[in-house]
């Protein structure tokens, strides 16, 4: 709305709303560090849980900052744009989402800090984006190279990413589960490892204890055998993996098809049948005694592999359908008229198992699995889940270690390392960047402090020991929250890789420049409002 001598002129919609200037960065900012400090006490391996309750009731404990983040049901536009940094952090590297977010809203604080002494925000983005590019030459200048044999340093790579869950207890355990499950899916591509964490499946089912996940070399799939006389158990099995449908198909065009007497219905009934008994002959007679099919089986094509003792399952999905492919060495089959021994898959055992109070049929003993399954246990539905949250992360933190072959130490090392680098570096810029450049130095420091504060520590006390452990050249030294004490983390095995460092400083900067270059918010009248008014008019008008 504007005047144009003394007549408003409407040139947004009615309704609009529009924020300016300073109020548009004020809200923006606060929106984003509301965000950051809704999970920042959740940060660490004594980090605190939330609980979170959608709207159908259904209940979600963690203290995985991606997941809270995603279950929140947030309206604010800069709000989602820092649950954006969590959701790419997660999708890079695993872990490290939580530090995204509140680096973040920290950077945000500090740049409200020079807004109010009139620093201009493009001023502000540049010092920003001058510090970050230090940051990350400091970040490879202390990373530690690693040997990608060495399955030690792996594990505690892994164990990082799972400190401070739920499955923390049985931390070893499931950090050498992870180890070995990534190790059995590598790839050399052009001399490079690389590591397609999809193939390594997660299968939850509750009960038992976290102590009973276990590693199958192979493929665990929720179904069960199709026919209760098929048999349960096949050794040395030759596995036929079906992409086409074992039942007689339906025409593709609409048809009618006359009977005019009993002898051709029975005609049409024993080709029917004939067809099916093709269909199984054709993969019974290359000694298939498993299949594996992605759609339907005839109840009469169940009928001949029973009677042929082949185990048959139906309906599987089309990933598990590759993973399996992929686990057994089986090629997909999509033409029954024409298979070969070659295209049937191997492995030792194919079984169906009781696992809590559900069938599940696992493949096991594959002799070059390049796809394997982590099927997890917990005493309840939420343990399992997030037993499944920090696997997840553990597998992607170990997956981004092997393909960079670097690590740096965990426990707010880094940060603070990185922070007594730029403050240093700072004053070379010059100018007012400078002081953008100290506020990025000094934003670094949530990290540690926020550890030290959900370790129940004094985050000054901890901040001083540690700044003055980096002066003295102690690179690694960080806050072991469990004793409360400043060590060095390489030792305690507290160790994370550095493509996760780089991608929080990097994602979280990117969107602090990005809220603080906006100064002009026009928001739509809401959408709800207007159907609330539109059904309205409808229901006025059914009266008259």
């Amino acid at each position: 709305m504007v005047t144009l001598q003394g007549q408003p002129v409407l040139i947004l919609k009615e309704g609009t709303q529009r924020t300016v200037g300073r109020d548009a960065q004020r809200l923006n900012i606060t929106a984003a560090k509301v965000i950051a400090e809704a999970v920042r006490s959740t940060l660490g391996p004594k980090g605190m849980d939330k609980m979170l309750v959608d709207s159908l009731g259904d209940v979600v404990i963690t203290n995985d900052g991606v997941t809270i983040l995603k279950e929140m049901d947030v309206e604010h536009p800069a709000a989602k744009m820092i649950i954006e940094v969590a959701k790419t952090q997660e999708n890079e590297v695993g872990d490290g989402t939580t530090t995204a977010v509140v680096l973040a809203g920290e950077l945000l604080k500090k740049a409200e800090e020079l807004l109010d002494s009139d620093i201009h925000p493009t001023v502000i983005a540049r010092g920003y984006r001058l510090a970050a590019e230090k940051a990350m030459e400091v970040l490879d200048s202390i990373a530690i190279k690693i040997d990608i044999n060495d399955d030690e340093i792996l594990k505690k790579v892994a164990s990082t990413a799972i400190t401070g869950k739920h499955a923390e207890y049985a931390v070893n355990y499931l950090a050498d589960l992870v180890v070995k499950a990534v190790k059995r899916v590598i790839e050399e591509r052009d001399g490079e490892i690389k590591v397609d964490e999809d193939n390594v499946k997660l299968e939850k089912r509750h009960g038992g204890s976290i102590e009973d996940t276990e590693l199958v070399d192979g493929i665990v799939i929720d179904k069960e055998v199709v026919h209760p006389s098929m048999p349960k158990r096949v050794k040395n099995a030759k596995i036929a993996v079906v992409k086409a449908s074992l039942e007689v198909k339906e025409t593709e065009t609409d048809a009618e098809i006359r009977i005019t007497d009993p002898e051709m219905l029975q005609k049409f009934v024993e080709q029917e049948e004939k067809m099916i008994k093709e269909m199984v002959e054709s993969l019974t007679k290359v000694e298939t005694n498993v299949v594996f099919c992605q759609k339907g089986i005839d109840d009469l094509a169940q009928y001949y592999f029973a009677k042929a003792g082949v185990l048959a399952v139906r309906r599987v999905k089309q990933s598990d359908i590759e993973k399996i492919a992929k686990a057994t060495g089986a090629k997909i089959i999509t033409d029954l008229r024409d298979v070969k021994p070659e295209d049937l898959g191997e492995a030792e055992i194919v079984e169906e198992k009781l696992v809590g109070d559900e069938k599940m049929v696992f493949i096991r003993g594959c002799k070059n699995p390049k796809a394997v399954t982590i099927l997890l246990r917990g005493g309840t539905e939420h343990i399992v889940d997030e037993v499944e949250r920090s696997i997840t992360d553990a597998i992607k933190v170990v997956k981004a270690a092997l393909e960079s072959g670097v690590v740096v130490a965990g426990g707010g090392a880094p940060e603070i390392e990185v922070s007594l680098k730029l403050r240093q570096w700072a004053p070379t810029l010059g100018g007012r960047e400078q002081l953008a450049a100290e506020s990025f130095a000094s934003s670094l420091e949530v990290i540690p402090r926020s550890l030290a504060e959900n370790a129940g520590l004094d985050p000054i006390d901890i901040l001083v020991e540690l700044k003055r452990a980096h002066e003295e050249g102690k690179t690694n030294a960080g806050i072991n929250v469990f004793e409360g004490k400043v060590v060095d983390m390489v030792d305690v095995g507290v160790i994370e890789p550095l493509r996760v460092k780089k991608q929080a400083i990097s994602s979280a900067t990117e969107v602090a420049i990005m809220i603080l270059r906006i100064d002009d918010v026009i928001a739509a009248k809401g959408m709800e409002s207007s159907k609330e008014s539109g059904t309205g008019g409808e229901e006025e008008e059914s009266e008259d």
